[in-house]
């Protein structure tokens, strides 16, 4: 049985695979790199085919004769056909959200990020060049025939586009540098690429004023999706009573903490003057951004040695600007090496947007206080080591009978190992000393990203179920997150942006700490990096997959 499943398995990862090209890039895969993902309607009927058979496939194979690895894998094909399934027949977002069209991704993965040799990326890119007119010509007739789109999406989709079209200059330009023959066949076919994003997006300007559906999936969607995007049995009702009271807890701590770094007595109002003042005392600039990142990157590879938190791979990391084809969603993201790609030595890439060249000086200023350089140390927790860098490094040393887990990774785990971490490391202190308040002023830090990670699910599910206004958000994420303007405004264009996503890190954050008490309690004796080490080794399964793994029951 084991044998049949690895051979279906690998059978249906590689239709995956080809049906979605720029996923492939992503991953590493570059049999594909020279396509653009198909989404005509003929297309459309025929993967749904393919994912319907993909799904006969699996339900023949008797999971209680496979070891516990392959059963684990299994699930996580399983899950991943299933959401293809029904985000091509019942979501749709392909007819309704530009932001799939684009085709920025695909073409960042061949310039910037590519493992082959230039010659070889060279080709692709051309190939994929040429493609991105029909590519784009096929995205204007099914949103124009599709049931209207939503004005954030077009917005954000106009911003990317133009960020698409920067992307075919000075990155080209340096790969034909060590590729000169090829600019005979590269040169007409980005210029020809450049030409349809920019009319991709003159399109969209056009259609923006009557770009007004509601971004908000509603009850029935939004529950389908958070249950494939989390695998996880929480229910969305169930999700939102335990942030709601989280919430509250989490005031109540922060408040304490708030306090003691203020020297007086607790009073209202006091959690938000402090942070303020913290705020404006340690404010960020656009030449210091990067710099403290980095200070901040080097100084906790020591620390996470120093307080024996885990193994950390040999693995390089750069933190970069965020390429603007990637801007107007998130503030940061990290950006590994493909895991389907051969080891090579490429690194890691920790990347931070800075603000948009549109905003006034205000609301510049607001970013550079929110992001101001206590908060960029938690962020570079999180990003960095030992959040996201440190596991997807050991998820890359993972070995299994097929690729499948390598290629499917849980948000909910990577997400919440990352919270986790956060919370962890403010526990230990930033340094051995914790001197000159370094140690309160991280936990203060700590303590409101944990009040926005609580929030973040909150607003996921109002927004999306519950039908939560502007207006109302912008409250909860100011008065109750303590967050600037500018961070809540767009942290409510990303909660209208994505849906089930800004669950993941609260939903994981409790599952992956749930994990880690219940494996030190089966483990008396073991040490903070042997727990987190057997935490970190098998991929990124989602919570309730990596407890099966383990040997912990249910929970």
């Amino acid at each position: 049985m084991t044998d049949r499943f690895h051979d279906a398995g690998t059978r249906i990862l590689d239709a995956l695979l080809e049906a979605s090209p720029e996923w492939a890039s992503e991953l590493g895969d570059q049999r594909f790199s020279d396509r653009l993902s198909d989404h005509s309607a003929e297309a459309d009927a025929r993967k749904a085919a393919m994912l319907t058979d993909a799904l006969g496939a699996l339900d023949e194979i008797d999971d209680l004769l496979l070891p516990a690895a392959d059963r684990v894998d299994l699930e996580m094909l399983r899950n991943r056909v299933s959401a293809d399934l029904w985000r091509l027949t019942e979501l749709r977002p392909h007819t309704w959200d530009p932001l799939v069209h684009l085709p920025g991704d695909a073409l960042y993965a061949l310039i910037e990020r590519g493992t082959q040799p230039p010659e070889d990326r060279l080709r692709a890119l051309a190939a994929r060049c040429r493609a991105v007119p029909g590519h784009l010509a096929t995205a204007r007739e099914r949103l124009g025939d599709g049931p209207g789109m939503p004005r954030v999406h077009v917005e954000t989709a106009i911003a990317q586009a133009r960020g698409a079209a920067a992307l075919l200059g000075a990155g080209v330009d340096t790969l034909l540098e060590q590729a000169p023959a090829l600019r005979g066949e590269v040169e007409p076919a980005r210029d020809a690429a450049a030409d349809a994003v920019h009319a991709f997006a003159g399109w969209l300007e056009q259609e923006a004023e009557r770009a007004t559906a509601d971004p908000r999936l509603g009850g029935r969607f939004y529950a389908a999706q958070l249950w494939y995007t989390l695998d996880s049995e929480l229910t969305e009702d169930a999700l939102l009573t335990r942030a709601e009271s989280d919430l509250l807890a989490t005031e109540e701590e922060i408040a304490e903490v708030a306090a003691a770094y203020d020297g007086r007595p607790p009073f209202p109002g006091q959690v938000r003057e402090v942070l303020d003042r913290l705020a404006a005392d340690h404010a960020s600039t656009a030449d210091t951004i990067r710099p403290a990142c980095q200070e901040a990157f080097d100084h906790l590879i020591e620390r996470i040695g120093d307080v024996g938190f885990a193994t950390v791979p040999d693995h390089p990391v750069r933190i970069i600007d965020m390429p603007e084809a990637r801007r107007g969603v998130a503030v940061a993201y990290c950006d590994p090496p493909g895991p389907l790609a051969p080891a090579n030595g490429e690194p890691t890439l920790i990347a931070v947007a800075p603000p948009p060249d549109d905003w006034t000086e205000e609301r510049r200023a607001s970013f550079y206080r929110e992001y101001n350089s206590v908060m960029l140390r938690n962020l570079m927790v999180h990003e960095g080591v030992p959040g996201h860098a440190l596991q997807l490094a050991h998820a890359a040393g993972y070995q299994g009978g097929t690729r499948i887990r390598r290629a499917l990774w849980s948000g909910t785990f990577i997400e919440g190992w990352a919270v986790y971490t956060e919370e962890v490391l403010a526990g230990l202190g930033w340094s051995a000393s914790g001197g000159d308040g370094d140690d309160l002023r991280l936990r203060l830090v700590q303590l409101k990203m944990r009040l926005r990670m609580i929030i973040n699910a909150i607003l996921d599910v109002r927004t999306h179920a519950r039908g939560m206004t502007e207006a109302e958000a912008m409250t909860l994420l100011i008065e109750r997150g303590h967050q600037e303007e500018g961070e809540a405004a767009g942290k409510w264009r990303r909660a209208q942006l994505t849906s089930a996503q800004l669950s993941t890190y609260y939903v994981g954050y409790r599952e992956v700490a749930d994990l880690a008490r219940d494996l030190a309690e089966a483990r008396p004796g073991a040490a903070r990096r042997e727990i987190h080490d057997a935490l970190l080794a098998h991929g990124s399964p989602s919570p309730r997959h990596l407890r099966t793994l383990l040997g912990l029951g249910t929970g």
